[in-house]
């Protein structure tokens, strides 16, 4: 494998945006069919100016898109006098690259993309950049070089989930539960991971018994590949680094099955609300939180920058970033925090969940944040 540099993204400020979270009857109740496979499209793009940003999501089913992505971007793109167009791909590439062109045909005079296949949209990508229209790759990295890549540091959070794990399992069986392969995000994750656990694993430290991408970051794949680890080992695993939350639940599920759970450290990350409440629990070690309201107002206000200037590396706060091919394209990479048992305080003060929600089922006194 080979993995891009990371560049520190110097003097940049975020504020945090404290969207409200909504529900399915808002803005999709908006949606009408549009081209591409009946992606839905949602917003309007009059009454906001002449800077029209179109997202084009993977597959906004999953939950923090519509929780916390989707309000900051669109509140910083209004904020900016601009106004707010999307549509889903539904998890399909094929669908993906249809709707990009429905958002240049909607008058979109930026587009964000959240890419299901970063290679598979490069074509789409090209063709809206050969036509005037600036493309931020949002989240996942596309290799264009003129595409701005706005994401968090994901070789980093990949080292922060093996810290965490290594610091309870220093020694014995591993299994790392990657994502999708064709997200470069499953890499980059696996390349910080091995910032910490390369050397262990040469010395034999640890043992790497079991290791797999899993399509579209499933959980219900992942846990049917942590059972089938599970078999093959006789239940000898120790540890266990999951790429994210989602896949994390779908371990967790396994590891209850045999009554492991508790007992195997799992880590993940995007700090979901279930997540959280595994981390009080302790069937789950640590989420690496990315507030993805820092990423949504990002990229809003470089999609609203772009709408001035189409140069990239025009946009305040950007940082070279050399990808795994070699292209070097213009970044803003934001740092991510892991949570544990000993800060869950982090993310219930910073209103990113509640209380109840992290300390359901929780055993009085067992975890500071819980009282």
């Amino acid at each position: 494998m080979r993995f891009g540099r990371v560049a520190a993204c110097a003097g940049v400020t975020l504020a945090l945006v404290l969207a409200a979270c909504g529900d399915d009857s808002g803005d999709n109740a908006t949606a009408t069919t549009a081209g591409g496979g009946g992606a839905a499209t949602t917003g309007a793009a009059g009454g906001g100016g002449d800077c029209v940003v179109g997202v084009s999501w993977n597959n906004y089913q999953e939950e923090r898109w519509a929780k916390f992505d989707e309000p900051a971007i669109k509140d910083a793109v209004e904020a900016g006098g601009g106004s707010y167009i999307s549509n889903d791909a539904k998890s399909s590439a094929e669908t993906q690259a249809s709707n990009v062109e429905n958002l240049i045909s909607q008058g979109a005079k930026v587009i964000i993309v959240l890419a299901q296949d970063g290679t598979a949209i490069i074509p789409s990508v090209q063709s809206a950049i050969d036509q005037g229209i600036p493309v931020i790759a949002y989240d996942r990295l596309i290799e264009d070089k003129d595409a701005l890549y706005i994401t968090f540091d994901n070789v980093e959070v990949g080292r922060l989930q093996a810290e965490a794990i290594f610091g309870q399992v220093p020694k014995g069986n591993y299994v790392i539960i990657k994502g999708n392969k064709a997200d470069a995000n499953a890499d980059f994750l696996r390349s910080g991971m091995d910032k910490i656990i390369a050397d262990p694993v040469a010395a034999g430290d640890i043992k790497i018994v079991g290791e797999t991408y899993t399509d579209n970051w499933d959980p219900a794949k992942a846990q049917t590949e942590m059972e089938q680890f599970l078999t093959a080992n006789n239940n000898d695993v120790q540890a266990v680094l999951a790429e994210n939350d989602g896949m994390a639940g779908g371990v967790v599920s396994a590891l209850e099955a045999q009554s492991l759970a508790g007992k195997v450290p799992v880590s993940g990350q995007d700090g979901d609300q279930a997540a959280l409440n595994r981390v009080a629990l302790g069937t789950q070690t640590v989420s690496v939180w990315k507030d993805a309201r820092e990423l949504g107002k990002a990229a809003g206000d470089a999609a609203v920058a772009l709408c001035a200037n189409p140069d990239a590396a025009s946009v305040s706060g950007t940082a070279a970033f050399t990808t795994p091919g070699g292209i070097d394209v213009s970044s803003i990479l934001l740092k991510p925090q892991p949570i544990t048992q000993d800060n869950l305080d982090v993310v219930i003060d910073a209103g990113w969940t509640t209380k109840d929600n992290v300390c359901k089922d929780v055993a009085a006194g067992s975890v500071a944040a819980c009282g």
